[in-house]
């Protein structure tokens, strides 16, 4: 497939409110509701045959704070206006742009300068990242829509036109071939996140939000049956293996179950990791959990993760980056350390997850160690967010991905979605979602989620949301600047 060209000509940028059921505990933060954004654009077509036909695409994304900084000078509130600020400058770059490219040609034109920009704006680079994450995947909806094809035909065809020009260090391996050897799975499993705050069995207190939902990890291990599990650490070993003990109580009742472990950058230093893993192994109690983990993630503070050598503690566990993957040469500086795996996360950009599958590829070709992408994100919610995060852990062919925005969210109604908009969603995606408890939501029978229906022209949407009842993001933009003169 040739990668067509086109301009961007409008970009929009608006949010919509979200409340959680529950309260989830980010590292030290905890939180209960957050901003929806969502990214409408439109692309004119260059080549002769399309005759300048136009096409519009959308995406959207939860502006969670005290996930892509998490400096504690930071309120919640400034942690969303920066994401806000993210996503205004890349809109203004895509938007001023004249030149005819490719999607992935707009992608990297403004990928150096955005960085540089955001700095200045005192953004990092993980939270710079957001703004053209969120746009690459709307540009790429709209790019799908005018050639009548799905993300996945689509990425296998490289219409989007991905090229080596943002890693040299790929210059010898064959995109293309690589491209039209991924394919799509039907169903995908779930990974369900039990947090620091979560209710683990029965004699808890506080089992939910009195909804009806699944509050406790037995609930939900009960009404959505799954069997792979995320478990989030604080930092401190000894409190660590008292918990793990007691959701290892649940997790054993069950035939078989994997589980992954999430540092969540709480650990001062890889002594104290391999303290807590020494322990672990040796916790009788936790003897079948700790057979069943897969990787341990994120586990040092991403200002030490790629300056720390990390090789000797992965010879017990395959570790992984995440926080610290804020920019597309983070992966290869984390491998020099030791760190084997990296997520993929569409709030990082797509283009990332398949240049760093590619990077997987080659690298396993030569090394005894296996090089892996974990599928990582638990506040996707349901519509556009989860949707296209889904279509891209299906191309990788990922066989499980991470999955809490349906546990913390009460379905479309947490989002403020209207009965319309929800049944429009539903329509689309029939086997994606299903109907419960005043909300459509994600469906997740025997663990896991059926995918078929992502398989529609556009980047995984087949519908949108109900535009008129969003808010401009600039309202906000511009109400915030405002304040900060005064």
């Amino acid at each position: 497939m040739t990668a067509p060209t086109f301009h961007v000509i409008a970009i929009e940028l608006y949010e919509r409110p979200v409340a959680l059921r529950i309260p989830f505990r980010f590292g030290a933060a905890t939180v209960t509701h957050a901003p929806q954004a969502f990214v409408r654009t439109r692309i004119r077509l260059s080549d002769v045959a399309s005759n300048g036909a136009e096409a519009q695409g959308a995406a959207a994304e939860l502006m969670i704070p005290k996930w892509f900084d998490k400096s504690p000078q930071k309120s919640n509130a400034e942690n969303v206006s920066d994401l806000r600020k993210a996503l205004a400058n890349a809109a203004d770059a895509y938007a001023s742009e004249s030149s005819s490219r490719t999607a992935f040609g707009h992608s990297t034109a403004h990928y150096h300068s955005l960085l540089a920009s955001g700095e200045t704006l005192g953004l990092s680079a993980l939270v710079s990242n957001y703004g053209p994450s969120l746009i690459d995947r709307a540009i790429l909806d709209a790019l799908c829509r005018a050639l009548g094809v799905s993300f996945n035909v689509a990425i296998r065809g490289n219409a989007p036109g991905i090229d080596r020009s943002l890693t040299p260090d790929l210059a010898r391996f064959d995109l293309g071939r690589f491209f039209r050897g991924l394919g799509s799975l039907a169903r995908i499993a779930a990974r369900h996140t039990v947090g620091m705050l979560d209710p683990i069995g029965t004699t808890d207190a506080g089992g939910g939000a009195g909804d009806g939902l699944p509050g406790t990890l037995e609930q939900v291990i009960a009404v959505y049956g799954n069997r792979y599990f995320k478990l989030k650490l604080s930092g401190n070993p000894d409190a660590d293996l008292r918990r793990l003990s007691e959701i290892a109580v649940v997790l054993d009742r069950l035939p078989e179950y994997t589980v992954t472990l999430d540092g969540n950058e709480q650990f001062a230093d890889v002594r104290m990791i391999a303290e807590f893993w020494r322990k672990a192994a040796a916790t009788p109690s936790l003897a079948r959990l700790v057979a069943a983990t897969l990787y341990l993630e994120q586990p040092l503070p991403r200002a030490l993760a790629l300056e720390t050598d990390v090789s000797e503690l992965a010879r017990s566990k395959p570790l992984l980056i995440d926080e610290s993957d804020a920019t597309l040469d983070a992966f290869p500086a984390a491998r020099a350390l030791g760190y084997s795996g990296v997520s993929s996360k569409s709030c990082k950009g797509i283009y990332k997850s398949l240049l760093n599958a590619a990077r997987c590829t080659l690298w396993n070709r030569y090394a005894p160690r296996r090089y892996f992408l974990s599928g990582e994100d638990l506040t996707m919610q349901p519509g556009l967010a989860v949707q296209q995060d889904l279509a891209l852990a299906s191309v990788l062919g990922l066989s499980h991905v991470e999955r809490n925005g349906h546990h913390y969210v009460n379905g479309f109604a947490g989002q403020g979605a209207d009965a319309t908009e929800q049944q429009r969603f539903l329509s689309a995606h029939p086997g994606l979602y299903e109907r419960s408890h005043g909300s459509v939501r994600l469906a997740i029978r025997d663990g896991s989620i059926a995918l078929a229906s992502l398989e529609i022209p556009g980047f995984a949407s087949g519908a949108e949301p109900d535009w008129t009842t969003l808010e401009p993001m600039a309202h906000r933009i511009a109400a915030r600047e405002e304040r900060m003169m005064q």
